[in-house]
């Protein structure tokens, strides 16, 4: 039996391959094939008709060739056929796609011979990606593929498939807008996905079966096959890039949440099924680390690792057009390699929005000085991380259920808050000892900060605060839920909601729906109805902070230079003001006041200004509601005001 442990081995000596051109390359009248595996003595490549069960058609032996790599030539055309590599390194492998495949057949077990070019749909050529000018510019919503048009009531046809993002003029039993058309009513600049790259866990043959978020990584270039119309062939890829098209003719961006820190198999996995070990960290009794939580984490560090993550991002970017990627526990990651995909992506299309969470699930053998920690985004080139410190400041711990936050009553949260509300950069009025996980400022600039109250671990934003507060009723529970909204889309940085904060979606108290079925994930889209104040409100916040550039300044010298916390504490209460911010909107001043107390609080305003109303409870009118004379506001329970001084 093989021994899975890998104490004496020197993976820094495994040769280097720069070539761009492993895995299946198909003509018409031949294809070319090779395979980095320097430990094999022999590599089998394997022809079949179908992408589940039969026997070969042929078998072939790759030749070994330079740097560890193996190639093979085949003259005819294959195109529709399957394939995979067997590896024997001293004992046989199992049979794989190999780790470069960029379509499979169902359930991902063989490599697809296709025609690249014929995954193109109608018009790709002038599709084009959504470009910022900076990263505050962006408004970030996570969805999951699957939860986005599964509920019977969300009126698309293609329920739980890339394809539901092309149906335009959907409307609920309410007749209010759904799926994209929501999207664009909300206001929102980038839809962010949860993984669609190829994952195991749900059966692409009957998808309806099981839930998964996905991730459990299984073939990271190809998209998953679960939510195409036939996961058989290439309309996998055909569907997604449908999916991006629609996004960008509607102005909106696509990011993808992609998961290189891990795979969802160890042993079984492609990579240790074409190269044992290399791919992954061990400790030092040689077994696989685990900084994942799930059984293992990838060695980035390793040269033909970071080959690997480099080319496959750069992959989903020229042939997927694909706008940002979120990387899931990039606190496994290296600096390094971090560092290089930045540097990559940049002679593609410069500004591609990089971001991810900064920490692990548990303990890794690298030292944390050397990985992309939220502690280390300073040493990051443009990727941001999440702030993790606002989230639990505005609601509460994020894995306690009964903890409060800022906006659910919970005093002495009012300095992490702040310390969101400027993006996580160094602020001269900010008391870092009041701010619990954080003792310093670890953001240099806003862009590197992502503000944020849920996403899709854990509670949602609506469930937390029912769950933290008992005895509210459904109206003060709605107040909590718009005013943690106000917060995050009028601070510096780069806001993120969950898909239904909007409307206060809930997964009926559910605190890790990974799994979990359908009737527990789905978006109920009648929420939209129940609560369309809490949507009209959140819409207004997004075309505010879009129109109001003090809200996403581009340095945090600037956020230093104008943004001006109030020193007149006040428990439950936040206040700031921003002056002289250059805009169009003749606006010289800005006066934010968040109330998070059950009762109205006084608030004094600058001597002998009059002062033009924005925001108050559930108006906010960019062009004023009026005007308010005298030193003294009185700001309503649980709810954000805004006044401005015109020039």
């Amino acid at each position: 039996m093989r021994n899975w442990k890998f104490n004496h081995i020197d993976f820094s000596t495994y040769p280097f391959y720069e070539g761009d051109d492993l895995g299946v390359v198909y003509n018409q009248d031949q294809i070319q094939i090779k395979i980095w595996a320097p430990t094999a003595k022999q590599v089998e490549f394997r022809l079949y008709e179908k992408s589940i069960g039969g026997k070969p058609l042929r078998i072939e032996n790759l030749v070994s060739s330079v740097n560890g790599s193996w190639k093979l030539k085949l003259h005819g055309n294959f195109e529709g056929l399957y394939y995979t590599f067997k590896v024997n390194d001293g004992d046989w492998l199992n049979e794989t796609p190999g780790v470069d495949a960029r379509a499979v057949g169902v359930n991902g077990k063989r490599g697809l011979i296709f025609d690249l070019p014929k995954t193109n749909p109608i018009g790709w050529e002038n599709d084009q990606p959504v470009r910022l000018e900076n990263s505050v510019d962006a408004v970030l919503y996570e969805l999951h593929v699957r939860d986005f048009s599964k509920a019977s009531n969300s009126a698309m046809k293609n329920k739980g498939r890339f394809l539901a993002f092309t149906e335009e003029g959907t409307l609920s039993r309410e007749n209010l807008s759904t799926g994209i058309d929501h999207l664009k009513e909300l206001g929102i600049t980038h839809v962010h996905l949860l993984p669609v790259a190829d994952f195991f866990t749900v059966d692409e043959a009957n998808p309806n079966e099981k839930y998964n978020w996905g991730y459990d990584p299984l073939n990271y270039n190809t998209p998953e096959g679960s939510y195409a119309s036939n996961p058989d062939n290439i309309s996998r890829i055909t569907e997604f890039k449908q999916l991006v098209m629609s996004l960008h003719q509607s102005g909106i961006g696509v990011v993808m949440d992609v998961v290189y820190n891990h795979t969802g198999h160890t042993r079984r996995a492609y990579f240790n099924q074409t190269v044992p070990g290399y791919y992954y960290r061990q400790n030092r009794n040689g077994s696989f680390a685990n900084a994942s939580g799930c059984g293992n984490e990838i060695a980035s560090e390793r040269t033909m690792v970071r080959k690997y993550i480099i080319d496959s991002l750069k992959y989903w970017v020229e042939e997927f057009h694909i706008d940002g990627f979120r990387f899931d526990l990039m606190g496994i990651h290296d600096i390094e390699t971090m560092n290089q995909v930045r540097e990559n992506l940049d002679t593609i299309r410069p500004g591609i929005l990089l971001y991810g969470e900064g920490w692990t699930a548990d303990k890794s053998p690298m030292d944390e000085q050397f990985r992309a920690t939220k502690g280390n985004t300073q040493k990051l080139k443009g990727i941001a991380s999440f702030n993790d410190d606002m989230r639990d400041a505005i609601k509460g711990n994020n894995f306690d259920g009964k903890s409060k936050g800022f906006v659910s009553g919970q005093t002495l949260r009012e300095e992490a808050v702040k310390f969101g509300i400027v993006a996580a950069c160094h602020h001269p009025q900010i008391v870092y000892g009041y701010v619990e996980s954080s003792y310093e400022a670890w953001a240099k600039e806003p862009w590197q900060c992502v503000n944020y109250a849920s996403c899709h671990d854990n509670f949602t934003l609506f469930d937390k605060l029912k769950l933290s507060c008992p005895d509210a009723d459904e109206e003060t529970l709605k107040k909590m839920q718009k005013l943690a909204g106000a917060i995050v889309l009028t601070s510096q940085g780069i806001p993120f909601l969950h898909a239904g904060s909007e409307f206060c979606r809930s997964k009926n108290g559910e605190h890790n729906s990974y799994k979990s079925p359908d009737k527990i994930n789905q978006i109920d889209w009648s929420l939209k109805f129940k609560n369309q104040d809490v949507f009209n409100y959140f819409k207004k916040l997004i075309e505010l902070r879009k129109k109001v550039p003090a809200f996403k300044m581009r340095s945090s010298d600037e956020i230093r230079k104008h943004l001006h916390f109030s020193s007149n504490y006040q428990p439950g209460v936040i206040a700031y003001s921003i002056h002289d911010y250059p805009n169009d909107l003749n606006w010289k001043a800005i006066q934010l006041v968040f109330n998070a107390s059950h009762k109205p609080v006084t608030f004094g305003l600058a001597a002998h200004m009059n002062w033009k109303l924005i925001a108050k409870d559930d108006t906010i009118n960019i062009s004023g509601n009026g005007y308010h004379f005298g030193s003294d506001i009185s700001v309503p329970p649980i709810s954000m005001m805004i006044l401005v001084k015109e020039v």
